[in-house]
């Protein structure tokens, strides 16, 4: 059996990014393969001996309807085949997509008529398959680093696939809530550590600021209740077919408390056996 990755998204919301961190980690990744290939690369693939048994089709640049629709079949044609079939969305906002196509100067791909009216078509075009998207990335708010870094902890172990991964995202209100996550979880009822002299130039990712957080009375019996919790969900979302589940902590800057809790839980949830990472949206801001 084959792990093939579908690689999708609006144009320029970084597939070509996760294409080339997919391919520093060894998988074999494919650009705008025409659809009525698909299967005979998964013929290939599939023959025994072959040494490209990961995958990456990058698809979705303006190739129309027909195209789009084509690519959908062959997603449940490959699964009917007992291969490990993903989908990865790319998706911004439009606001977003449109500063960087007037940033770059770049042509969009559906560029018959304005940029704004092209992200739309490529929206509606691109609907069907951000729904069978077993993980969707906002990239609006990352940089191309930190969209590496996401790709990386997502697809970066070949091992554990047929486990469901846990992502823990610690993120700052001020800068807006993760579009692409599935639990909320608010952390501004703690102490800031902003307002500590010392510990304002720091970040959660230092020990001072760790030590201070940890040594709330109530962060304890805050991860206690979130990990018990988390603990009762994760077996039935992996018995439903969920791939994916991003759990979002949120404190005002995205720096001190979120930053210290996520990593607090995600380092809590890996002890007791659960595959999961930890990602920091704006601890750099």
């Amino acid at each position: 059996m084959s792990d093939f990755l579908f690689v999708t998204g609006m144009s320029g919301a970084g597939r070509s990014t996760a294409a080339a961190a997919l391919e520093d980690l060894g998988w074999f990744v494919i650009d705008n393969l025409p659809s009525a290939l698909i299967t005979k690369v998964a013929d290939l693939v599939g023959r025994p001996g072959s040494e490209n048994e990961r995958v990456a089709l990058v698809i979705g640049r303006g190739g129309g309807d027909e195209y789009v629709d084509d690519v959908e079949s062959m997603l449940n044609r490959l699964r009917r085949r007992h291969h490990d079939v993903r989908v990865l969305f790319l998706d911004a906002p439009d606001d977003v997509l449109v500063r960087r196509f007037e940033g770059t100067r770049r042509r969009h791909p559906l560029a018959a008529r304005g940029v704004e009216e092209s992200i739309a078509d490529e929206r509606r075009l691109l609907d069907g398959l951000r729904s069978a998207a077993n993980v969707v990335i906002d990239t609006g708010d990352l940089n191309t680093n930190q969209l590496r870094q996401r790709v990386i902890e997502l697809f970066g172990d070949p091992v554990h696939t047929a486990h469901m991964q846990t992502s823990i995202v610690s993120f700052g209100y001020k800068h807006g809530i993760p579009l692409d996550v599935d639990i909320v979880l608010d952390c501004r009822f703690l102490p800031n550590p902003y307002w500590v002299d010392e510990l304002r130039p720091l970040s959660g990712l230092d020990a001072p600021v760790r030590d201070y957080v940890l040594s709330l009375p109530d962060t304890a019996a805050f991860l206690d209740k979130v990990e018990e919790l988390l603990r009762m969900l994760l077996p039935s979302f992996e018995q439903e077919g969920k791939s994916y589940l991003t759990v979002a902590l949120g404190c005002t800057g995205g720096r001190h408390r979120s930053v210290v809790l996520a990593d607090a839980l995600a380092a809590r949830l890996a002890a007791g056996g659960v595959r999961t990472s930890a990602f920091h949206r704006d601890v750099d801001r």
